[in-house]
């Protein structure tokens, strides 16, 4: 669930401009203020442990990039220090074209909404060679390192942040709920090994996103054009936990409880549970 230091025009599907305006699993995502002297810009290569069979980059490698590159935001602001600890609540990811093995990746970090405890962020990751592109949003929680509880972000940083968004009362809001076990097409179990486990000895939220990826890995037609996966958290998984994966596929035309923009779209839900406690729940629709 956690990660250790502050994480991450056009470019979104056709599907998803439905949403704009809205929240929701059918927002369509702030673009990219280009340019812009605030927007975070970065390069760097894809590499072999970021792709999977077939050369494309991963969304759990994704989603490390994503934490990388608000880690350096972070330090080239000047925060780091007086601002360490960051929770993530959710990540969503589009994949709009698929970014493949020795790309070079230009990722762009920019904040898109605001409140004095939290924070949403921007990145949009290209690939400058054969025009893949990925598209994110995370909604991230500045936590007080004595009281692991939420903290008031300091004035200097949120005037810095606000410089790409007019949003400066953002509120948090559940998109997704938990799947139950009686209706499930499928549960399994998802063991957590020592290597998953962060500096807040929790499961690291890109952890989360392998367990997307080897649904995925059975579902490979879900991967034939563009596709948003969305994370919730809400508990964290801490070693030794018995983790299993409750899936459900919601069919079109019942998923009316997703929001207006995806009732003629199939839902597939991936519901992380202990026992009867419920961490985390993810979505996969193609726009």
């Amino acid at each position: 669930m956690a990660g250790s230091g502050f994480v991450g025009t056009g470019g979104q599907v056709r599907g998803f401009q439905a949403g704009l305006g809205k929240a929701g699993l059918g927002k369509a995502m702030m673009p990219v203020p280009d340019p812009h002297p605030d927007v975070f810009d970065v390069q760097w290569p894809l590499r072999v442990a970021d792709i999977d069979r077939v050369g494309r980059l991963k969304f759990d490698a994704a989603t490390r990039h994503i934490q990388d590159i608000g880690s350096d935001q972070l330090r080239e602001m000047g925060f780091e220090e007086t601002h360490p600890m960051w929770i993530v609540r959710r990540t969503m990811i589009d994949l709009i074209r698929p970014i493949e093995f020795k790309d070079m990746l230009r990722l762009r970090r920019w904040c898109s909404g605001t409140s004095n405890r939290w924070c949403e962020m921007r990145v949009r990751i290209d690939g400058l060679r054969n025009g893949g592109l990925i598209e994110s949003e995370a909604f991230w929680i500045n936590i007080n390192r004595e009281t692991q509880g939420p903290a008031r972000i300091s004035d200097d940083f949120i005037e810095g942040l606000q410089r790409t968004t007019e949003v400066d009362r953002l509120r948090w809001k559940a998109y997704l709920k938990a799947g139950s076990r009686e209706d499930a097409v499928d549960i399994r179990a998802y063991p957590v090994r020592v290597s998953d486990i962060d500096i807040f000895d929790h499961m690291n939220n890109s952890v989360y996103w392998s367990v997307v990826e080897d649904y995925l890995a059975r579902h490979p037609d879900l991967l034939a054009g563009p596709l948003r996966v969305t994370i919730e958290h809400d508990l964290p998984v801490a070693l030794g936990d018995t983790l299993e994966i409750i899936t459900h596929v919601h069919p079109a035309g019942t998923t009316d409880r997703f929001g207006p923009d995806l009732v003629d779209r199939t839902v597939i839900t991936l519901t992380y549970a202990v026992g009867d406690e419920t961490k985390a729940v993810a979505s996969l629709f193609a726009p």
